[in-house]
């Protein structure tokens, strides 16, 4: 007896849109955290096309509000927040990443990131954020209206998911000292002898393990992606 085997069919609204991070937060004396990056991720065998809607449209610059990602491809979403008035402290806005197939108007998926501007990270209380704020949220945002986001085009670049992604970006300021030199600090541990090497004139306690150079490596490029965004 053959079996059949065929793509199931896509249903609108229950297709999982993975988006990296679900949580934007801004800071209004931090020049650095105006700047936010939303990951779009397309683990599928077909393309899709995607929108950004918002609830306070007004608040925010989007680069790329609209496009599309290549199969097994992710693109950078750009977002800054353009209104710090301390009016707008502690307010929670969201974000719904809407995807579709490219050959269809109806939405395949979608996924909601919230957002909100506080007025500095010394403020911020330790721990864990209670559940009753977060059962608050939820019930805040169980109704919400979206509107259309005011498109800044630049023409994104994807990558393959399996190398790192890239983004479209404006011209803005560069990297922060604190990550030249967190950088220089992993290219110097790279450059040390591994543990176990025999003929080095380098001190023994200067001899880093596989894994603590494997640290060093991924940090290293985080660092890079971080630095390629700014």
């Amino acid at each position: 007896m053959q079996h059949q085997h065929r793509q199931p069919e896509l249903v609108e609204g229950n297709l999982p849109v993975f988006v990296f991070p679900t949580e934007l937060v801004f800071y209004a004396d931090e020049q650095m955290s105006h700047k936010q990056v939303l990951t779009l991720y397309n683990p599928y065998e077909f393309a899709l096309k995607f929108k950004v809607l918002c609830t306070a449209p007004n608040k925010y610059t989007v680069v790329d509000a609209t496009g599309a990602v290549k199969p097994q491809c992710c693109v950078d979403i750009v977002i800054r927040h353009r209104d710090l008035r301390p009016c707008h402290y502690g307010v929670y806005d969201k974000f719904r990443l809407q995807v579709s197939e490219q050959s269809q108007r109806k939405a395949l998926g979608r996924k909601e990131v919230t957002a909100t501007l506080r007025p500095s990270a010394s403020q911020e209380p330790a721990g864990p954020r209670p559940h009753d704020e977060e059962r608050r949220l939820k019930e805040q945002f169980a109704e919400s209206e979206f509107f259309e986001q005011t498109a800044y085009q630049t023409g994104g670049k994807q990558t393959w998911l399996s190398g790192g992604s890239l983004e479209s970006r404006p011209a803005a300021g560069g990297p922060s000292l604190l990550t030249v030199l967190l950088g220089l600090v992993c290219m110097a541990a790279l450059m040390l002898p591994t543990l176990g090497e025999q003929e080095s004139t380098v001190p023994v306690y200067l001899h880093l393990s596989v894994n603590k150079k494997l640290v060093a490596a991924y940090v290293l490029g985080l660092l890079t992606m971080v630095i390629l965004r700014t």
